[in-house]
């Protein structure tokens, strides 16, 4: 599919326009108001003329880099990656406004903006698109610089963030001569969890660099129960009824190196390369007890042993070069190689303790990719800044699967060996113009291609899509003493199907599968090549007021119109590897949706509005949000997993008598329900998060830091209905989950 700007589906835009209308008359009085008269950077005195005054600068902070960015952007830097002593980067996401984390508290899971699902949020690290098969999960904070959180795309960043873009930025500070070592130790559920980071950096002379090293074992265990009942709807008589009792217990092992080398040239050029080794390791051996009154019980007990073992190198640089009239290029470029290597044995017995059925299953992974990039921006009359560059990406994926189900390999015909090749090509223009002191525009268009791919046996496919996106951004400050702001963006993204979701191979569902049990709610899976991207016209409006003390109060309203919307589709199909119909779950584009919310955010110490209040800051964000599908019948036909609304409620106590800082924060998802299609509904029950620290300064260059993640330790809850004819198949799951205790020590020197 090729989308072209003059096809851009501008009657789609109908419904934001009253939000962009409520904006136009800011707009106006912000065009109209007088800048202020510059004043030359010399000037006289009593007869004398004073010499060159000459302003030097720092590094802006967190809020002041908000601040003062054209497209809307939060920055998240240290101060928030060390506050709760997490153990992966996804913990500490889970606490900034607008974004949400699916699956167990403490077991990781997909990292989501504005309710949406997996695929709507794009990652970028160090500014490029992570890698296929990161994990934010496998990055301890130690490693992060700066986190920046962008609700709306700009061109110089891939486009492919419908939700919001999260930009993990990793560690950079070499100026000065520094040894950090944190060695701390976790505690869940009786089991310790031992993690050391060791950070150095140093200059010498032109050349600085920055070292991390981390080291991590953890030592976890997991339990889930979970009913099926099923019924006849016209009867009402039960025709099934399972408990499944299962538990496991996983032991893994991780080392992650990272580095920044940092070369500064002659005529004020650089030059930097920065590293990245993750290597894990783990093993997870589980069983389950199955009892069933209603029906034929597909085995009485199981054990498994699962074992996965993962490396990933990347090398990333950036050379940035000084032209002549204040023009700079910027050229990155990116390589990588992962490993993943993933075994299963599952022995399921029958009530006497024999053995029924066996199950096998490996899989091996071979990820290459290279990518290029570069900008070139040349600033013009002092008030536009240009930039236009270009993006290539080529990646390569060659993967092996080998399934054997009672000793008969399983999906001979498609063969075990899968290769696939993604190419990606991107080129972009922008302006920022400071229209004046008090108005700031930034338009950009970038057109982005991807191809895909995928050979396999005797048997191809192939998909090529093309994007054109027009983004517009622009902020108004009421008066220049003013810490009042109104920002305004109008953007066009989207979301390209995966890899998985575009290959037709299939794959057996992964549920007791020996025992041959096919049902609805435990299904085959198969690509579908034919997919289009999810294409959506976005609109945001943010009110923002910046405290004297660093803090923030801000109001934020979105809209996402999506077309296209992609979602699996359940169905009872005839199919090449089997004899008889079997369940298959395909990815299909469906129509269209709407989304949108509003997001609350305030940050502000608490003596700025009681001036005898004890020294409290105060973190807080609520995001409601709306979303309807187009095609399945209401009241809950909701974008997948996406709940009605979440919320964050923090606060920090230093105490003025001891070196001592206290804080917790609340994190809550109300419960909601998903009508996925008109035959399958999603249910999720309230998932509450709490979590403590205590921060103790031994001396300046040590501190002691106390955590306790998920104090509530309460169960996450899920379910699913399933209608198939004249019967209604019902599976409910709760997870237990565990409180995490932590203590680190922090030195410098």
């Amino acid at each position: 599919m090729v989308l072209s700007p003059n096809a851009l589906p501008l009657p789609r835009l109908r419904p934001l326009l009253p939000l962009l209308l409520a904006a136009l008359p800011l707009a106006a009085a912000a065009a109209e108001a007088e800048a202020p008269t510059t004043k030359p950077a010399s000037s006289q005195k009593d007869g004398r003329t004073l010499g060159e005054i000459v302003v030097s600068s720092t590094r802006l902070d967190d809020t002041e880099q908000r601040r003062f960015a054209t497209a809307a952007k939060m920055v998240f830097g240290r101060e928030e990656l060390d506050r709760y002593g997490d153990s992966s980067v996804g913990d500490v996401l889970k606490r900034l406004p607008g974004v949400t984390m699916s699956g167990t508290p403490g077991r990781g899971g997909d990292i989501r903006m504005r309710g949406l699902g997996n695929g709507y949020t794009m990652i970028l690290l160090n500014g490029e698109p992570a890698p296929r098969g990161f994990s934010l999960d496998s990055i301890p904070p130690e490693q992060v610089e700066r986190i920046e959180v962008m609700r709306a795309p700009v061109a110089e960043h891939s486009a492919r963030a419908i939700a919001g873009t999260i930009n993990i930025v990793l560690r950079e500070d070499f100026a000065r001569k520094q040894n950090d070592f944190r060695p701390s130790l976790n505690l869940e559920n009786g089991r310790l969890q031992p993690f050391v980071s060791l950070q150095r950096s140093d200059a010498i002379g032109n050349f600085g660099y920055n070292i991390n090293a981390n080291l991590m074992h953890r030592d976890q265990d997991s339990e889930v129960a979970t009913t099926t009942s099923a019924r006849n709807l016209a009867t009402g008589i039960p025709i099934l009824q399972r408990l499944e009792e299962s538990r496991s217990h996983t032991v893994a092992d991780g080392l992650h190196l990272s580095s920044r080398l940092n070369w500064k040239l002659d005529g004020g050029d650089s030059l930097s390369l920065n590293p990245f080794l993750a290597q894990n390791q783990s093993a997870t051996t589980g069983n389950t007890q199955l009892t069933q009154s209603v029906g034929a019980a597909p085995y009485a007990n199981a054990s498994w042993r699962t074992e996965n073992e993962s490396t990933m190198l990347r090398l990333m640089g950036n050379w940035k070069h000084r032209l002549d009239g204040g023009s700079k290029l910027d050229i990155r470029f990116n390589g990588g190689l992962a490993n993943s290597d993933s075994t299963t044995d599952r022995r399921e017995y029958d009530a006497g303790g024999a053995v029924a059925h066996t199950h096998w299953n490996s899989t091996s992974i071979r990820d290459s990719s290279f990518s290029t990039a570069g900008k070139l921006s040349h600033p013009l009359n002092r008030e536009h800044n240009l930039a236009f560059g270009w993006e290539l990406e080529r990646g390569q994926r060659k993967e092996s699967a080998t399934t054997v189900q009672d000793g008969a390999l399983q999906l001979a015909q498609f063969g075990s060996d899968l290769q696939a090749s993604t190419s990606r090509l991107a080129a972009f223009g922008q302006d920022e113009w400071e229209v004046s002191p008090l108005w700031s525009l930034y338009g950009g268009l970038r057109w982005e291609t991807i191809r895909t791919r995928s050979e396999w046996a005797a048997s191809s496919a192939s998909n090529d899509s093309s994007v054109a996106s027009p983004l517009f951004h622009s902020v108004w400050r009421f008066t220049e003493e003013s810490k009042d702001q109104i920002r305004l963006g109008l953007t066009r993204s989207y979301k390209a199907p995966t890899l998985n979701q575009l290959v037709p191979r299939p794959s057996l569902s992964s549920t007791y599968p020996t025992s041959g049990a096919n049902t609805v709610d435990k299904a085959d899976s198969a690509g579908n090549p034919n997919l289009k991207p999810e294409l959506a016209w976005g609109l945001d409006l943010a009110f923002e007021h910046y405290l004297a003390e660093g803090g923030i109060l801000s109001a934020s309203l979105f809209q996402r119109n999506i077309d296209n919307l992609i979602r699996n589709v359940t169905s009872l199909q005839s199919v090449s590897w089997s004899p008889v119909q079997r369940w298959v779950t395909t990815p299909q584009n469906i129509g269209s949706a709407t989304t949108r919310g509003i997001e609350l955010e305030a940050k502000f110490r608490l003596p700025e509005l009681l001036a005898e209040a004890p020294p409290v800051d105060i973190r807080a964000n609520l995001s409601r949000f709306w979303s309807e599908v187009e095609g399945i019948a209401g009241p809950n036909n909701r974008l997948d997993q996406q709940p009605t609304y979440s919320a964050n409620l923090g606060a920090d106590y230093r105490l003025r008598s001891l070196p001592l800082t206290i804080g917790g924060n609340l994190n809550w998802t109300p419960a909601y329900t998903v009508q996925q299609s008109n035959t399958q509904t999603y249910t999720q029950q309230l998932k509450r998060v709490y979590d403590v620290y205590a921060l103790w300064q031994v001396q300046p260059d040590t501190r002691i830091r106390f955590s306790a993640a998920n104090l509530l330790q309460a169960d996450y809850d899920t379910g699913a209905t399933y209608l198939s004819g004249s019967t209604e198949q019902s599976v409910q799951s709760s997870t237990r989950t565990y409180r995490i205790f932590s203590a680190r020590l922090e030195i410098k020197f």
